[in-house]
């Protein structure tokens, strides 16, 4: 299972303010206890914490890099704010481009340029990529896979390994009218997704934005996890700081036979 750490995001308040004073040592704490945490990759969103998002991101990539070497994900829907960042990223030490939809209406290119981007930047960088098209968000299971298969096939056209391929089916929030089936979709839609490719792409989610405005965020967060492992799922944009969170990935990949049991698996993990 790669672990996405998620917290380096300009919508948490700290890191916005921490962005607003450029105050490295609030980001490079987050760098270094989520690393430490278990985390394989860093997440590094600006969000609308800066009006110059570029900039900013690149102030986000080198401050991490000056106190740890985790590889980092470029989040971002703007591709110029992923290159901005990527003109400052170690590529040798791995990393992501999160995140584009299949196609938007005011760029029916985008996912060429993040594939060619990531091929660009070397073989250790890999492309997020959203059941998503210029209609907006799937809500049928049949729908987001049919998008994922044109992402696949769209990466094969292109020469893109599909084991660089991160596929997130877009998890909603269950709190929002009419989004309670979501869930079960997305499950059905990820046990069909790893047929598409042999072997199959790979799947994550930004798992936090299924318990937006719910009283039981942790709770919500932990049971579907557990349950998108066992269709699949290898890796995800979570809370790694979360430890009970962190016990049930552990124990969904000691259970699914990934980790080998021992009285002490919690802790191996």
């Amino acid at each position: 299972m790669q672990l996405i750490g998620e917290r380096i995001n300009g919508m948490f308040l700290d890191v916005k303010q921490a962005i607003a004073d450029q105050d490295k040592k609030v980001i490079q704490d987050l760098a270094i206890k989520q690393t430490k945490a278990g985390a394989a990759y860093l997440d590094v969103n600006v969000g609308t914490a800066a009006a110059d998002q570029e900039g900013t991101i690149q102030w986000l990539v080198e401050s991490i890099q000056e106190v740890c070497q985790t590889a980092l994900c470029l989040d971002s829907q703007k591709p110029n704010v992923i290159a901005a960042g990527l003109k400052v990223l170690n590529a040798d030490n791995g990393g992501m481009l999160n995140s584009s939809p299949l196609n938007k209406k005011s760029d029916e290119e985008i996912l060429d340029k993040y594939l060619d981007m990531a091929a660009q930047a070397g073989p250790k960088v890999n492309v997020i990529t959203l059941t998503m098209d210029k209609n907006g968000v799937p809500q049928d299971i049949d729908t987001r896979v049919a998008i994922a298969a044109e992402i696949v096939q769209k990466a094969m056209e292109k020469g893109f390994d599909t084991q660089r391929l991160f596929i997130d089916p877009i998890i909603l929030p269950v709190k929002v009218p009419n989004a309670q089936a979501q869930p079960g979709n997305i499950l059905d839609a990820m046990a069909q997704i790893q047929f598409l490719a042999d072997p199959p792409p790979h799947m994550t989610m930004g798992l936090s934005n299924l318990s937006q405005g719910t009283n039981e965020r942790s709770l919500i967060n932990r049971v579907f996890l557990a349950m998108a492992i066992s269709r699949g799922l290898d890796s995800a944009i979570v809370e790694v700081l979360d430890k009970e969170l962190m016990d049930v990935v552990a124990t969904s990949e000691m259970l699914m036979n990934k980790q080998i049991y021992s009285d002490s698996f919690l802790k191996v993990f």
